[in-house]
């Protein structure tokens, strides 16, 4: 497996497949191809269905510039994967003199035909099952398995991690207003962060996650820094866990910093051995992948031993088995934001049970992962981040006179 960092990339929503891998590859053509007259691209799939509403189109041309032709293939999908892109330089007869063909495979990742881009294998282990029996055997805890993997160094990136987190929390929780698209949607982070304060009820705790849940999600549609966790589009749940348990628990932040490691380890098996792109396997691939990485976070802060927290993980994921990744008009707000947050409180749920029945369970992580990998498989396209069915088909088949 790969380092934990590939897992969680700073940078701007609010797509990490449709926005930051297209933007990461065209950066790497005109680096090849620096004085082309000219450029044209074709999106496939996925990336073509959705690709407006992700702004797909404009983080291109932002790197290629104005000279730049977008052929859009939404009915077409190149073999590797539904995030396809094909690349030309062109001279001034408009023929082409270079080409090259990417992959965003989720994540802000990006595969080129024949090549990884990708850094360098660090994980000699890719199941959480030989994660776990190493750690058992050698008395070590997941995180410490991960630092003496990726080595201290990593400890450094991770604190610019959670310091965008942060960040992303507090500047999305004092913005209201709408955000950018034709949804004309409402920011609510803030209206529901100030309802918890007036407010003394049982459920003040579930409010306060979905505020920063929100927050963050907000941040991420109208295109701001978000870290991804494991992509763009579920970029709000592991924060607002983290960030509850860090107010709650009165933790500084080297406890938080290692529940990292450990959710970052999570969304890796996810990613080596799966899935974590919604092109690819719906939104159980993100959200899914969301959730079970905060439920491994949350019980190793609460005091959860190996067994619970591989079992917080597994009921995360378990049960978002099947979910669909239908973004009206393409873009990544509804039904995206709020999964985030009831994803989050989920997360925490998950935590609590796990370790509540010490850990004792018949369906292993690893098990849970393999499942939603052939879930995936057997999903129909129209429910695979191309907005043609489930709610963005509903919704956008009917006249909203209001909007």
């Amino acid at each position: 497996m790969k380092s934990i960092r590939k897992i969680f990339r700073i940078g701007t929503g609010p797509s990490s497949s449709h926005t930051m891998g297209p933007e990461k590859a065209a950066r790497i053509f005109k680096k090849r191809y620096p004085r082309a007259s000219g450029y044209k691209v074709f999106l496939y799939g996925s990336l073509a269905a959705t690709g407006k509403g992700h702004l797909t189109d404009e983080a291109i041309k932002k790197i290629l510039g104005e000279q730049l032709e977008i052929i859009w293939e939404p009915m077409k999908e190149l073999p590797f994967h539904p995030n396809g892109l094909k690349f030309y330089a062109l001279n001034d007869s408009g023929s082409g003199f270079g080409k090259a063909t990417f992959y965003s495979t989720g994540g802000g990742a990006i595969t080129e035909e024949g090549a990884t881009i990708s850094g360098n294998t660090v994980y000699s282990l890719n199941s959480l099952e030989a994660i776990l029996y190493h750690c058992k055997m050698q008395n070590l805890a997941l995180y410490e398995y991960g630092y003496q993997c990726e080595g201290k160094s990593v400890r450094s990136y991770l604190e610019k991690v959670w310091k965008t987190m942060r960040h992303a929390i507090d500047t999305g929780l004092e913005k209201e207003g709408y955000l950018p698209g034709k949804l004309k949607l409402k920011r609510k982070a803030k209206t529901i962060f100030l309802y918890t304060k007036k407010t003394d009820s049982l459920f003040s705790a579930n409010e306060l996650i979905s505020a920063y849940a929100l927050s963050v999600s907000e941040e991420n549609a109208g295109g701001g820094v978000i870290v991804t966790a494991p992509t763009c589009g579920s970029c709000g749940v592991l924060p607002a866990v983290l960030r509850y348990l860090q107010i709650v628990l009165k933790c500084d932040d080297r406890v938080i910093l290692d529940a990292l490691v450990t959710a970052g380890l999570i969304g890796n098996i996810v990613k080596h051995n799966a899935s974590i792109s919604g092109a690819e396997a719906g939104c159980q691939a993100e959200i899914g992948t969301a959730c079970a990485m905060a439920a491994a976070a949350a019980a190793q802060i609460l005091g959860g031993n190996l067994n619970q927290i591989e079992y917080a993980a597994e009921i995360g994921m378990e049960h978002h088995l099947g979910l669909t990744c239908d973004p009206i008009y393409g873009l990544v707000q509804v039904p995206c934001i709020e999964r985030n947050a009831f994803a989050a409180n989920r997360a925490l749920t998950s935590a609590r049970y796990s370790i509540a029945l010490g850990g004792e369970h018949y369906v292993s992580f690893d098990d849970v992962v393999q499942v939603m990998s052939e879930t995936g498989d057997h999903m129909s396209p129209f429910y695979k981040e191309t907005s043609t069915g489930g709610l963005a088909k509903i919704y956008q088949n009917k006249k909203h006179p209001h909007k």
